[in-house]
């Protein structure tokens, strides 16, 4: 689940208790790299620092400029940022597995909208360039659907489908029906 605080300064006092300086010391190391690509930034702070991925990536992104990790707040405002084929195919797909189990919330989490059942996430998906992808967050149930979804990609957490996809309403209920039954 993600932090309940989404903005890159919340980082800032576990980064000053686990590594020992204000902030202030960490934005001038900042300005001493700030000529470098990211990668190279998330590397010295990691290698000549000790700094753990998410607290070098909260320090890095919040010194180029961006102070939240929450992109979109909203299922609504996300489809705003997508091409329209894939807005209208992603809303079917909710739209189905809502239509029959309407206990689910309509959330944003990593930057992406799912269906999620108390803290557990039932079906997410997001858009790519030339493709969508679907995660029903169970390899168990991609698994036992794999059979079922010919003309699909399915990958090891998630399943490609082309962005003007005709729902398949049965697949999609059967794999929230699944993954619901592991929740409960």
């Amino acid at each position: 689940m993600p932090p309940k605080d989404p903005r890159r300064e919340a980082h800032f006092p576990a980064i000053e208790k686990r590594y020992g300086e204000p902030m202030k010391h960490w934005f001038t190391v900042m300005q001493s790299i700030a000529g470098e690509r990211y990668p190279e930034q998330i590397a010295h702070l990691r290698e000549n620092y000790g700094f753990s991925q998410a607290h070098a990536n909260a320090l890095v992104l919040f010194s180029r400029g961006s102070t939240s990790s929450q992109r979109h707040a909203t299922p609504t405002a996300y489809f705003k940022t997508i091409e329209a084929q894939q807005a209208r195919t992603m809303r079917a797909i909710f739209k189905v597995v809502r239509a029959k189990y309407p206990e689910l919330e309509f959330v944003i989490a990593y930057n992406q909208p799912m269906l999620r059942k108390g803290t557990e996430y039932v079906l997410g998906a997001s858009a790519l360039k030339r493709y969508l992808l679907i995660n029903p967050f169970s390899k168990a149930v991609i698994d036992a659907f794999t059979p079922k979804m010919k003309g699909l990609r399915v990958l090891k957490h998630s399943i490609t489908i082309p962005n003007d996809w005709e729902i398949d309403e049965k697949l999609l209920l059967a794999m929230a029906k699944a993954r619901i039954a592991e929740i409960a």
